[in-house]
């Protein structure tokens, strides 16, 4: 298989093409300088495109960063991969979006109508987003604590390296999954669990200030985010807090063999 891989820098993308590679298939990394031995590729330059795609067997799909309705972007980017011989993709979407909503969900629609061999990726909210340069991650270290509009609702935290190994099955499993995939770490956790662990993993206090979406989104906003693009995670919040992500899946270990990493376990790594 030879994979183009949009979004190959980022959190999940580079884990596809790592992952890839060490199976013995080509991974082709897009990215928007296209530096180095990457592609460029822009959702928004369709110029870009015909040189990503040549020779493509296969698409693992990252949605534009911001936007939120990718779906008209998209929608040209996917009709040219049909036409030009791509045989499967694979989009990374959210366990938030349903089939056939709008912006992701109507792009999850057209990989049902345009390719033979497809899959939807919906996972939970990433581990990772604790980890590394994210705000969440920044705010524990910087001033103690996280903020959210989730309340008291629970999340079944996923780790980026088991959607990548779901994302890997999707693209190269000799039988296409034709499905979308709800993706889930082992456990429901609060985000007061969360800081918990958080605290006791660092070895400093980390707690959980609950806030409005108004409040929340205005904090995205302050950070970069396009405001719409704040307003939508916001209300993904809300919807947390009334239940919608108190759920766990067996999708990880029916797809890859492996039991999900849990949220302590994929943290300490990561802070190591």
């Amino acid at each position: 298989m030879n994979t183009l891989v949009i979004g190959g820098t980022g959190t999940t993308g580079s884990r596809v093409a790592r992952k890839l590679g060490e199976q013995g298939h080509r991974a082709r990394v897009a990215s928007r300088t296209g530096s180095g031995d990457r592609v460029r590729f822009d959702w928004h330059d369709p110029a870009t495109h015909r040189e990503a795609l040549a020779g493509v067997d296969a698409v693992y799909l990252v949605a534009p960063i911001g936007e939120a309705d990718p779906e008209p972007l998209m929608t040209p980017f996917l009709e040219r991969a049909a036409r030009e011989g791509v045989g499967r993709a694979v989009l990374l979407s959210a366990s938030a979006v349903e089939p056939g909503t709008p912006g992701l969900g109507l792009v999850h629609d057209q990989l049902v109508g345009l390719f033979d061999g497809w899959a939807v990726l919906r996972p939970s909210w990433f581990m990772d987003n604790f980890t590394g340069d994210h705000l969440h991650a920044r705010t524990a270290r910087e001033f103690g604590e996280i903020v959210s509009a989730t309340g008291t609702g629970r999340v079944a935290f996923v780790a980026a390296d088991d959607i990548a190994d779901v994302a890997v099955a999707a693209l190269i499993d000799p039988v296409p999954h034709n499905t979308d995939h709800i993706i889930t770490g082992p456990e429901a956790l609060s985000y007061d669990e969360v800081a918990a662990i958080l605290g006791e993993v660092t070895g400093r206090p980390v707690r959980h200030r609950s806030v409005s979406t108004t409040e929340l989104a205005g904090r995205w906003t302050e950070s970069g985010m396009p405001p719409a693009f704040a307003r939508l995670l916001a209300d993904l919040d809300a919807a947390v807090a009334a239940g919608a992500e108190d759920r766990t899946t067996s999708v990880v270990a029916e797809v890859t063999g492996h039991e999900p990493r849990s949220f302590r376990g994929a943290v300490s790594a990561a802070l190591r």
